[in-house]
């Protein structure tokens, strides 16, 4: 069982983060970043069970600099209003949250962010602006195909669902042949998207298995 935090971004900017320990000394530490329904009990709980697998875990509510405390459910009402504040907040601002996450980890060793839809954005973003990170690891983030001009920093691993009805294969293919493949691992699965998503309809056991063993394998390998 993880607990709540504060951060401070370097702009000065206090937030609220879930962090979750593992049991003795950690592997290292994991920035775990939201979907756009905040930082809500299916992100507590992957980050529980990454701090199962040993590593510390933070997860930043990016969302506090339009709304604090925002968890949303899961139905259209919700969603549009995930998409809301993710508008209101600008990305350079998020960034400065997500590296407020990545200091706190310092301590902890090496350093990667996962992200899930948004927060798969997210990583490539930490991936290419974000100095120090170990890898980054993204699933199903939308805005990947449109930033290719940058280069990432660390080692990344991108997820996607073939039947994402958000994200076109004609994009995981442009950003295939934009990468280097030595640097960047890009696997697809036969999912929708959010198939990481346990306990809600897009769930997709299988590839959620078959993912997340191809993320740790990483983390292993670049973290610890």
């Amino acid at each position: 069982m993880g607990g709540w935090i504060e951060l401070k971004a370097s702009d000065g900017f206090n937030l609220a983060a879930y962090e979750a320990k593992p049991e003795g000394k950690p592997r290292g530490g994991i920035v775990l970043i939201q979907e756009i329904f905040g930082v809500n009990a299916h992100i507590r709980g992957v980050a529980d069970d990454y701090a199962a697998e040993g590593y510390r875990v933070v997860a930043p509510a990016i969302f506090d600099r339009a709304e604090r405390g925002a968890d949303l459910a899961y139905d259209k009402p919700s969603m549009d209003k995930g998409i809301a504040i993710r508008a209101a907040i600008p990305v350079d601002k998020t960034l400065l949250d997500v590296a407020a996450a990545v200091e706190a980890l310092k301590s902890a060793g090496n350093v990667a962010i996962v992200g899930y839809c948004y927060g798969g954005s997210l990583a490539w973003f930490g991936a290419t602006r974000i100095p120090g990170l170990a890898a980054a690891i993204g699933y199903y983030g939308g805005m990947i195909a449109k930033h290719l001009d940058e280069k990432p920093a660390c080692p990344v691993m991108l997820h996607f669902g073939e039947k994402d009805q958000g994200i076109p294969l004609t994009d995981v293919e442009k950003i295939r042949a934009a990468v280097d493949p030595a640097r960047v691992e890009v696997f697809t699965y036969p999912a929708g998207h959010a198939f990481n998503r346990m306990g809600e309809p897009p769930y997709e056991p299988h590839s959620a298995m078959l993912a997340r063993m191809r993320t740790v394998k990483l983390l292993h390998a670049a973290v610890g």
